[in-house]
């Protein structure tokens, strides 16, 4: 049984006659007998009594009658929601994204959404233990991370996307001479971080340079949100480590960047999507990056 076959036993339903159901759907009409006789035979009985002079829909005909229509009726729906998605006027996105991915997500939304501005793209910035939880399901098409992030999990695909590093995060009145600091002058500070279980990558990170320094922080206060944070450094709780796109992206005349002194800080980025994905606005997403990309290869890859 497929929809052609429905749709000619429709039309004759509807006008009870075979050769007006032929010319209706621009098949012979031996081809709508035949449609007819295929039918009968796979539900095993008869849809129409036929004489020459007129045809009559059956008892079992009528039964099905509704549900063919409802059949074809879904098909057409499901092809004018399927047509509508790939020309960019309908369709959902779904979106994760963790507190260290800022510019990005924002790079190559602002390239879709100008591609597809009638596809709805629902965003939503997730802990490291939410994004952990949040891959097992499938309530998101994509997730921003730090490729540390990624969980070992054959049914996810990762692409490495952009790098960033760590820069220090100081009041506007932090004495310093240049824009840059070694990390061996920081013992005595107190230090204010964005807390390990809303980026446990970003936390640990900070943790190796302590580490390699062979020093713990005296005093560290850690929040939930970036907002927060800043709002710590600029009133003097502290200073902070941030990603430096992070910084950028919360701009604050109170606040400064440092780079660090002889270290590498280097954090690597990716996006990843479930392998077997079937929204067709998660397929648009991916065929965007990859054309932007192919115009940009030096800046990212995907």
């Amino acid at each position: 049984m497929d929809s052609i076959q429905l749709k000619c036993f429709i039309s004759v339903a509807r006008t009870l006659s075979f050769s007006e159901a032929a010319r209706r759907n621009y098949v012979s009409q031996s081809t709508v007998s035949r449609y007819i006789k295929d039918l009968e035979k796979e539900f095993g009985v008869k849809l129409f009594e036929r004489t020459r002079r007129e045809v009559e829909l059956t008892y079992e005909g009528k039964l099905l009658l509704p549900y063919a229509q409802e059949i074809i009726d879904t098909i057409n729906k499901a092809a004018s929601v399927v047509s509508r998605l790939n020309s960019g006027r309908g369709g959902r996105l779904r979106l994760a994204y963790d507190a260290a991915s800022v510019e990005y997500p924002v790079k190559c939304l602002k390239s879709f959404i100008k591609k597809y501005p009638d596809i709805a793209v629902d965003m939503v910035s997730l802990s490291g233990a939410d994004i952990s939880t949040a891959i097992n399901s499938s309530d998101y098409d994509f997730f921003f991370m730090l490729r540390d992030m990624f969980p070992d999990n054959d049914n996810f695909v990762s692409e490495y996307t952009s790098k960033d590093k760590l820069n220090l995060l100081v009041p506007m009145n932090f004495e310093v001479t240049g824009n840059s600091v070694d990390v061996v002058s920081l013992k005595n500070q107190r230090f204010v971080l964005l807390s390990e279980s809303e980026s446990p990558i970003l936390y640990m990170e900070i943790m190796d340079i302590f580490r390699t320094f062979h020093f713990s922080p005296d005093s560290v206060t850690e929040f939930d949100d970036v907002r927060s944070v800043f709002m710590a450094v600029a009133s003097g709780m502290g200073i902070s480590v941030l990603p430096s796109q992070l910084i950028r992206g919360y701009s604050n005349p109170a606040v400064k960047p440092l780079e660090f002194k002889g270290i590498e800080t280097d954090l690597t980025y990716v996006l990843a999507w479930r392998k077997n994905n079937s929204n067709p606005a998660a397929n648009l997403f991916l065929s965007s990056l990859k054309r932007d990309n192919n115009e940009d290869e030096d800046e990212y890859i995907i």
